[in-house]
This record gives C-alpha cells, structure tokens and sequence, in this order.
C-alpha cells in the first residue's frame, strides 16, 4: 500500500497504456504510491435518499509527504487544500454520487464514482441480462443513530454517514465486512490508504481504491485460475489476462474479479479494467482493491459458498449443459498433422479398448503448421469430410485447434487488415506484427464465425479456443475504447463468438478454450494451460481448478500428464486418474501421449482408469447437469459442502468430485497419502474400508488414486462402452456405499435427452438395499449391488 521510500520508481498510467515487457500485467497498486498523484479519501455521507438508495458522498484531498524519524523514511498522506486555479471553478472537496442497490434477497450492488460520467449506459457482457436486475422487496429499511440501516433474513447493510461507512452482517448480526475510513488507523503508525480513489498527475485519470476490514482468521478464496496459494490472504492478486506460460507462477490465463470469504460473503468487482488486489499483503487488516476503472462497482454476496455461487452466477451466467459426448475421453496432442495419423488413432483407440470419444488435431492441419487458415491442407488431408464420417461412426467426434492471431504470411492476412477486422493503434495501423481479430466489431465477428461455420458444416464437433491472452492493452477497439477496457474482455467476447455459432449450427454450446473473464464460465468448457511434466505442476495444477471452480465455473479440465516434455511414465500413471475424475478430460501435450506409446503395464493402468470413468458416466453426467443449475463446480473444493467443517477450509490438494465422492491424486511417487475426511463415515470406493471423519494415510486402490464415497450415497453406473455412442442407458447399476449403521441411501440419475435429474431413494430391507419407487418406470431396469 502505502509505505514508500524517496527513490521509489512510479508507475503512471501512461506507463500502464505501455508496459516495459509485452502484455506485462499491469499493477494498478503502483498508482497510490505516487507523490505526484493526488487523493481524495471519502468521508462524510452528505445527502442519501433511503427510497432509492442514493446519495452523495464527500472527499477530502490529500497529498503525500515525507516523515522522518531517526533515519527512517516513510511517506504519509496529509489533507491539502486546492492548486486548481481558478479556484471558483473547482471543487476542493468533491461530493460524488453514492449507490446502494438491492439485486436479490442475497446480493446488494455498491456504486462510486470518482467523477463525472459522460459516456452512455451500455449492457455489459459480463452480466448475464446485460444489467443487473433491481429487487428490493425482502429488504427492510429503518433509520438508525447516525445512518440508515436495511435488513431481511440473510442479513443486513448499514450506511454510517460520519465517517462515512457501509457494513455488512450475517442473518445473526455477526459484522462481516466494512470499508474503512483514515479514522480505522488512527491507532496504527503504518500508514494506510482507506477508501478512496486516485488522481494521477500525467494525465488526470482516476482509480478508485475500495478498502475493505478483513477479520483475524478470514480466509479469501477465487479470483480465477489462480495457481499461487489456495487462500489468498496475504496474497497481492493482479487480475490481467496474460499468457501464463504454465500453471506455476502468479499471472493467470483465467483472472475472475470475484471471490469468495470465509466469513460468509463474496465479492464481484464488476469492471474489465486491470485490478490489483491486496487480501492484507501490505497491511493484514485491509483488503484493498485498487480497481483502474474512475468507478467502483461492486456486487455483495451473503451466505454460504453454495449461496454465494449461485447468486453470482445469476448474475454473471451459469454454465450450460455440454453433450454427453464431450464428457468423454479426448486423444491428442500437439500434433495430428493428417488424415491418415487421425484413422491410425481412431484404430488404435478401439484396437487397445481405450474408451474414448473425441480426437483432437490441433496446430498442424492447415498447409503449415500454426498458420490458421481454417482450411484442411490438401496434401495431407485427401477427404476431410469422409474422415470425420467415419469417424463419427465409430463414436468419435473431431476437435479442431485455431487461434484468434493472423501472421503477416497467413493467407488471411489481407483480408482481415483491409476489412478493418483486425485491432488498431494510435495511428490507425496494427499494433502487432499479427492481425488480432478485433471481435468488439459485429462485422469481425459475423466473418470468423462463417469461418467456423464452414468447417462444421464438413463434420467438426468443437473448437479449441486457444489462446486470447495478448489483447492489445494499447490497441484501439471498435468498441471505441481502448485495451485498457477491451483486453480483459477479449476473451469473453472470443469464448462468445465460438460458443454461439457452435450453437446455432450445432444445438449444443461447447468450447474448448484457455482464456477467460467475469461471464466466460457460461461458456463450456475450459482448460489448464500448458502444465510442466512434474509432480509440482500436477498439484499447481489442481489448485488452479479448485480456484476457478470457486470463481463460477461448473466445467474445467487439464492436459493429463502435462504438456511441456514427454511425461515420465509415472508421473501420467498418477496423473491419469486424476484427470478422469474431472469434469472433462483430455490427454495432450508433447508426444507421446498415446497410452499403447508406452509400457503394457502402463496401458493396462491407463485402461483401468478409463474404464473407471466411463462406467460412472451416470454419475459424472447426473453431477454435471445439477452443478450447471446450481453455478456449482464439478471438481469442488471441501468446504463448498463442508462449510461448518473448519478442517475443510485448509485443504488444497483433493477435492470433491460432484457432492458425493471425495478424490485425493496421488502428488508423488507413493502408493498413499494422508487424506482429510469431513464429518461422517466415508467407504473407499475401490477397497469398501470404512473410515471416520479426520485424517488417515490411506494406500490407494488398484487404480494409483484415493477415491471415497460419502457414507449414504448411490453411485449410478453403466454397463463399460468404447464410446458414449454405444451406452445402454436402459439398464443402469445403482450401486450403494452404506455403512453397517445406514438405512436409507439416496443418488441422482440424469438421462441423456432428459429435462431433469431424478433421485432415487433406496431401504434397507434383510440386509439389502431396494429400490423405494423407480422414478423412470418400465424405461429404465435398475440392478443393485450392495457394498
């Protein structure tokens, strides 16, 4: 935050227009450590009318200077009258508009603004409706001592009006959260911004830095796919999407402006403006959130995680439902480069009886390699059309790779350069050596999407939306604002423009894409990026998927055994299973990554991992359509389930696949693990053991990986099939996980070309479990094998 030395070297916000490297992710924080800047910290509420929420807040100007104390430096801010001159034309103390509006029962939207905004109200594709809806009926309104108060049964917002403060309790009175004011730290000597916004000395831009209280043990979740610690207290976050070049370092191919507390709140900085994020790093009792944008709008939450997701992703999207197809297994990796590679996979896949779905040919089937033309090189590939035929009759779907950039040799260059398709500079030229389709402008938009149509109408399945993280950050857009704005947005508009023309052509939407931003998760499906071939990329790994799952995304999946080198054949043994017990899974990367390219002992393991997945296809497919309803993660952290379990709040490295079995990879070369259970008994689901909540070091099953039902679940399974294609959903294995104490278990079913999911409920009768009453009737015969 705020304790600088004299030589510190500033960053301006022309400097951010301009990074020293690249698409270096820009740090807004920098900003409020600068001398020249001025600060206008808020105060006083000055007007407030309690029927519509709004009113006026004052700010008092500060300027910082330097205090020395035997011989050491720090810089203050200190209340500084106005150098504008004519002094009559300007405000000293600016009284600016304030908003508090209710969105639901749950979500409450708070508005500043550090000036006048002239612009016109635009929809914003990050929300779901463009806007956000306005429902105050739950919501109570009473006048308290020094402020206003509004309540229901989840909670209540307090304003303060001096100092000005806005507070936020639980449905018990339990506070929250609040912003603070400079009045916070009055007995501290670190010197602490509170609420305020920046103007800065180059070019009169402001930035608004919305302070919020963080309690002793409060624990901070989200935030995208974020591969740095799970909690982000302690952690400073920038939010800029930046090629991350892996899944082990801090930048992010998927930053989410949401996260989540452990108090019982979350929070949507609803901009596309760089944000950088300090959860106590500087000063552990305040949150700042250092936003580029010259307003703050930002969206409360109340509740649990599961009411927390939901809410946001009311408002945000929530994800639709993918084709069964695609929860099958993927062959790839970099790359196929003919036809007759992509049949020699198909016959192999089906010759070692590797379930699988869909195979992908990414950078090398165009004329050359990574040049994107959207055209199958003739040479190489005699008859397209007739290979995904065939492929499509054996039970699998084609992916193809492509990418948003145009090289100057690209056959498309042209074209897109003249059309004006491409991104500008300041100039009018491009700003890149690559044309960077500019998909703020319909006209873009409508010719990429004709290209895409194209090749579905030959037989594609899906895309793979690579990349989008390189935006010009300088670039002027169609949209009329500058990357500033549009680079975080990039990818939402890329994921959009795929997503819908795959559904108008196709009837489903299905991506398969890397880049991400607030309102990509409606959007299915994303992956990890380019993962190192190591045990600490596979954990990075899946922390990253637990933190984009907390962010609103019901769908993700990763490349199994890495990306970077030839995975070692261990570290894919473990990796594999960990990756079928994912939402979606794909295997990709250096080659090669074919099962049968390795050992027979390593075939046979890859099988049975597999083999695993595609008899839980009930269940995967079940859990998929409830998380899409509910903006739930298939890969799930614990305490999404377990919020009263404090022990669920610390674990990082296993997961919740769905809401009923638990799943702990193994990380190194072992045969088990320590293992954290929540409260209740769970049963291994490859060994039947029984254990208790708490830890246990539990050796993994014939398959290298720790997998526990939760005590009282049935597990739907299917008869084993080469393809989701040759599934008989007409006969379905419910298969119970009871302890000797449980008498009644319940599961969920989920029928392809249903419209919902049905429970059912079974007894224990004699020492066997029955079906209660069969929800499908004569459609559907179920056997059950008791545990």
């Amino acid at each position: 935050m705020l304790m600088v030395g004299l030589g510190s070297v500033f960053t301006t916000f022309a400097q951010l227009q301009n990074t020293n490297v690249l698409n270096e992710p820009p740090d807004i924080s920098k900003d409020f450590t600068d001398y020249r800047n001025t600060y206008y910290l808020a105060d006083e509420l000055v007007s407030f009318d309690p029927k519509t929420g709004k009113g006026t807040v004052k700010y008092i100007r500060h300027n910082f200077s330097t205090s020395q104390a035997f011989n050491n430096m720090l810089s203050r801010l200190n209340s500084v009258g106005a150098n504008e001159f004519p002094s009559t034309e300007y405000a000293a103390q600016p009284e600016l508009p304030f908003s508090l509006q209710f969105v639901s029962d749950r979500t409450i939207r708070l508005q500043m603004t550090s000036g006048p905004q002239f612009r016109k109200e635009e929809n914003s594709l990050m929300l779901v409706e463009g806007q956000a809806p306005v429902d105050r009926s739950s919501w109570t309104y009473s006048k308290i001592d020094g402020g206003h108060k509004y309540a229901n049964s989840n909670g209540a917002v307090t304003i303060q009006e001096k100092p000005w403060k806005i507070s936020f309790f639980d449905a018990e009175g339990k506070l929250l959260t609040n912003t603070m004011h400079m009045s916070d730290f009055s007995n501290t000597y670190t010197p602490v911004t509170p609420f305020s916004f920046v103007r800065r000395a180059d070019d009169y831009s402001r930035s608004m830095d919305a302070v919020f209280a963080l309690s002793p043990d409060e624990k901070i979740f989200g935030l995208g796919e974020s591969f740095t610690q799970f909690n982000k207290r302690g952690q400073k976050v920038v939010l800029w999407v930046d090629d991350a070049n892996g899944v082990q370092n801090e930048t992010m191919y998927k930053p989410i402006p949401f996260y989540m507390s452990s108090r019982g709140y979350g929070v949507f900085m609803h901009t596309s403006s760089p944000i950088s994020v300090d959860f106590g790093k500087y000063f552990n009792a305040a949150n700042s959130m250092y936003i580029g944008d010259d307003e703050a709008d930002l969206f409360i939450f109340l509740g649990e995680p599961k009411d927390i997701l939901d809410e946001y992703t009311d408002l945000t999207g929530k994800a639709e439902m993918p084709p069964l197809w695609s929860f099958g297994f993927w062959m790839s990796r970099i790359t196929y480069f003919s036809e007759e590679e992509g049949r020699e996979i198909a016959r192999n896949l089906r010759k070692y009886e590797i379930p699988s779905d869909v195979i992908h040919f990414d950078t090398g089937w165009f004329d050359v390699d990574w040049r994107n033309n959207y055209e199958f090189a003739p040479d190489r590939f005699n008859d397209p059309v007739d290979m995904m035929a065939d492929l499509k009759k054996d039970g699998f779907h084609v992916s193809l790779w492509q990418l948003p950039y145009f090289t100057p040799k690209n056959t498309l260059f042209d074209e897109i350069v003249e059309n004006d398709y491409a991104v500008k500079d300041k100039k009018g030229n491009i700003p890149y050596e690559d044309a960077i389709l500019d998909f703020s402008n319909p006209e873009t938009v409508q010719w990429y999407q004709s290209k895409l149509k194209k090749l579905f109408d030959q037989g594609v399945s899906v895309f793979k939306v690579d990349f989008g993280e390189a935006a010009p950050a300088s670039g002027i857009y169609h949209s009329g604002r500058t990357g500033f704005y549009e680079h975080n947005l990039y990818p939402l508009r890329y994921n959009k423009a795929v997503a819908e023309i795959t559904k108008q052509v196709k009837g489903y939407s299905l991506i398969w894409a890397r880049s991400t931003w607030a309102g990509s998760q409606r959007y299915p499906l994303h992956w990890g990026g380019d993962a190192a071939t190591t045990n600490t990329a596979m954990s990075a790994t899946l922390r990253g998927g637990l933190s984009l799952g907390l962010s609103g995304f019901s769908f993700w999946s990763h490349d199994v055994g890495g990306f970077v080198t030839k995975s070692p054949e261990d570290l894919y043994r473990r990796w594999t299973p960990f990756g079928m017990l994912t939402s979606h899974v794909r295997s990709h990367g250096e080659p090669p990554t074919e099962p049968w390219e390795y050992s027979e002992e390593f075939l046979k393991d890859f099988r049975k991992a597999d083999n695993m997945r595609y008899k839980l296809m009930p269940y995967i497919y079940a859990q998929a359509k409830l998380s899409s309803e509910k903006g739930l993660p298939m890969l799930r952290a614990m305490f999404v389930e377990y919020p009263d379990d404090p022990g669920s709040w610390l674990i990082d490295d296993q997961y919740l696949f769905g809401s009923d079995m638990l799943v702990a990879p193994l990380f190194e070369e072992v045969t088990g693990r320590n293992v954290y259970l929540p409260p209740g008994s769970w049963i291994d689901y490859q060994t039947n053991k029984v254990y208790d909540g708490g830890w246990h070091k539990i050796e993994a099953g014939e398959i290298p990986i720790v997998v526990l039902v939760k005590d009282g679940s049935v597990i739907p399974h299917i008869e084993l099939a080469q393809s989701t294609k040759d599934m008989d959903w007409s006969n379905l294995d419910l298969v119970v996980f009871a302890s000797e104490d449980t008498n009644s278990v319940k599961g969920d079913i989920f029928l392809p070309e249903a419209n919902s999911v049905q429970e059912v409920n079974l007894t224990r009768k004699e020492g066997d479990f029955q079906l209660k009453q069969n929800p499908f009737g004569s459609n559907v015969n179920f056997n059950i094998q008791n545990n």
